[in-house]
């Protein structure tokens, strides 16, 4: 604790340094969860410091992502429920570099909030840990910002930077994804962090948020407001195990922009993932949503990950053993289509 650093002029203004050192201090515990081979120092100085092991890569090449969580954040505060948000900030960068086939080395965090309450910016912090815990990411380093007049003293905002680190040979890059090769879908643990000022709107959130709390016949007893603040699951783990063994010839993330925008990243000109309706798993929130908010089944598609949180191309021969080391690793993993030859990237039918 800097003992010393006080500004009584800066306090008046409406930031409390002294608040930010004891969020430190509470925060170094679990940070210290997230520690790996690569961590050189604790936090508190200027940089984070990694040491780098190639460890026998021929190239090796970094891979960075950086994301925040969206307006789930607002999710957060309205229940007063800071110690999962962190997972979502983690999940939405690891999972955006794995699917290069990168595994990540370290994360950073960025909070800013209208006031710093150290308990507080400690739960958020704990998020984060737990995140980099189950995407095997150390927490080097992060910046909490107090930002007083620019958003309430009880919102907060929340980002993250991740880096990984793959051999340039097996950068995933689609070039030898052909007809014939099968998408097979990773289910998701809920919304994730995607479609949230929809999902405020529908359930109108902002002008009834007690509605929020009551249980759900269609969301099996639970309430909505438990059900949207699902943790994002991160899938780095299950997909590097699944990299070891299958060919995998694309991976998508199912973020913002659903279906639609996400599965045609990982697509090459001339070919088309073709996705049978049927056989995706719709998780019940999606068909709640969709019924509370008259919304239409493409938009749907197009917005939400609908169960689907991340999906891989592989070869047909390699589905079973596909499933199996998913399965073994926890993942609900399950057919959704195939490759075929087309224009449209992707084909919902």
């Amino acid at each position: 604790m800097h003992s010393n650093s006080r500004s009584e002029s800066y306090a008046a203004a409406g930031v409390d340094i002294t608040a930010g050192y004891r969020a430190v201090e509470l925060m170094k515990k679990h940070i210290a969860r997230t520690k790996n081979e690569g961590c050189l120092d604790d936090v508190g100085g200027f940089g984070g410091c990694f040491g780098l092991s190639v460890g026998g890569m021929e190239e090796p090449v970094l891979v960075s992502g950086t994301d925040g969580c969206g307006t789930k954040v607002k999710m957060a505060i309205l229940m007063d429920k800071h110690d999962t948000i962190g997972i979502d900030a983690v999940a939405m960068c690891v999972n955006d570099i794995i699917c290069v086939g990168a595994k990540p080395l370290f994360f950073l965090d960025y909070i800013a909030c209208g006031k710093n309450v150290p308990e507080k910016i400690a739960a958020i912090v704990s998020g984060v840990a737990e995140g980099c815990v189950q995407s095997g990411a150390a927490l080097i380093g992060g910046e909490t910002a107090e930002h007083p007049g620019m958003m309430p003293v009880e919102d907060y905002d929340l980002a993250g930077f991740a880096v990984g680190i793959v051999d340039k040979k097996k950068i995933l890059d689609n070039t030898r994804m052909k007809e014939g090769d099968v998408v097979v879908a990773l289910a998701s643990s809920g919304v994730h962090s995607n479609g949230f000022s929809l999902c405020r709107k529908v359930f109108e959130i902002d002008k009834n948020p007690d509605s929020l709390y009551a249980p759900c016949a269609d969301l099996g007893g639970k309430s909505i407001a438990e059900t949207l603040l699902t943790p994002t699951r991160i899938y780095v783990k299950s997909i590097l195990a699944l990299l070891e063994k299958v060919d995998v010839k694309g991976i998508s993330h199912i973020t913002g922009g659903g279906f639609y925008e996400n599965i045609p990243r990982s697509i090459p000109d001339g070919l088309c993932a073709k996705i049978d309706r049927s056989a995706v798993r719709v998780l019940p929130i999606f068909d709640l949503i969709a019924k509370t908010g008259h919304i239409c089944e493409r938009d749907m598609f197009n917005t939400y990950n609908m169960g689907v949180g991340m999906s891989v191309v592989v070869p047909a021969e390699q589905v079973e053993t596909t499933l199996e080391i998913l399965g073994a690793h926890g993942e609900d993993a399950y057919v959704i289509g195939k490759i075929v030859a087309g224009e449209e990237k992707i084909e919902l039918c």
